[in-house]
């Protein structure tokens, strides 16, 4: 499948804002199953500096600084790309055993994945945590078998209500309403994870959002996503995704992932001035019917 992804984010402020630095991480990056085949990120007002690195995690980071005045910000990404499945891993050790495999792990993965270990900003699992995830994983179940039971009950424990949480909503609230977005469910389960010692990152990205029947598709309906993906030794990352009780499809566009969503904000920066303000976003993820190389 062929797609194109375009994502503006427009932020008005109610004063002047003479000076901004900001860090964009927008652009998908190529994976398995994932090729970028172009990206483009369009400002106003026209920066006076603009460049594209890579980050520890290899995700594309877009920095700019203004120093035109200016009351509206509007930035726009919009990137083509090429996806196709993800083969699934048939066998998968007992989730115990995941920790040791990892730990002996040399492999360039290997050692990326024991970051994912760690606590992480927005991520610090505690008792509470630890026993929900006991509560679910059964003994000796397989790796990605138990990781879906997982995926499963959040999905069936939680209730999907964008006006119950923030970014910055900590985990213990969450598990205590019973409520949050796909940015709480992804933390949850990472923190689930991590908590029985086993490696696991937060992906962002997007997930095609399709019509009903014979009905056309609105534009600036689609919104960003978030899901998380386990490690697994031998094989690599595989994708779940709890907001929606299902593994990865060829619908999904990755972003960027790290440990949380802290290393993969959309947009962030410092800003001189504007006082308050107001921000809207809109994302259009669009099939396109042919693909010439």
């Amino acid at each position: 499948m062929r797609y194109q992804v375009t994502h503006q984010t427009r932020y008005a402020y109610q004063q002047m804002v003479t000076l901004c630095h900001n860090e964009a991480c927008l652009l998908p990056r190529d994976e398995p199953g994932q090729r970028c085949l172009s990206s483009t990120v369009d400002i106003n007002p026209r920066p006076v500096q603009l460049s594209e690195r890579r980050d520890y995690y290899g995700n594309r980071v877009s920095y700019f600084a203004i120093q035109t005045p200016h009351t509206v910000l509007t930035v726009t990404a919009v990137s083509t790309l090429l996806l196709d499945s993800v083969p699934i891993p048939v066998d998968s050790p007992p989730w115990e055993a995941v920790h040791a495999q990892v730990m002996t792990d040399i492999s360039a993965a290997g050692l990326i994945a024991r970051d994912m270990l760690l606590d992480s900003p927005f991520i610090k699992p505690d008792a509470v945590i630890h026993d929900y995830a006991r509560a679910v994983l059964a003994p000796g179940q397989p790796l990605l078998e138990a990781v879906m039971q997982l995926t499963e009950r959040i999905h069936q424990d939680f209730i999907y209500d964008p006006h119950s949480t923030t970014v910055v909503t900590p985990l213990s609230e969450v598990l205590h309403k019973r409520r949050g977005v796909c940015q709480d469910f992804a933390h949850l389960a990472i923190a689930c994870l991590r908590s029985l010692g086993i490696p696991a990152r937060y992906v962002s990205g997007y997930l095609e959002t399709l019509p009903p029947p014979d009905q056309p598709k609105l534009q600036g309906v689609d919104a960003s996503h978030a899901w998380f993906a386990v490690y697994q030794p031998g094989h690599g990352w595989v994708d779940f995704d709890p907001t929606n009780r299902q593994m990865r499809t060829d619908q999904y566009i990755t972003t960027a992932w790290g440990r949380d969503y802290g290393d993969v904000t959309p947009l962030k920066g410092v800003i001189s001035g504007g006082g308050p303000h107001e921000l809207t976003v809109a994302v259009d993820v669009e099939r396109l019917a042919s693909f010439a190389p």
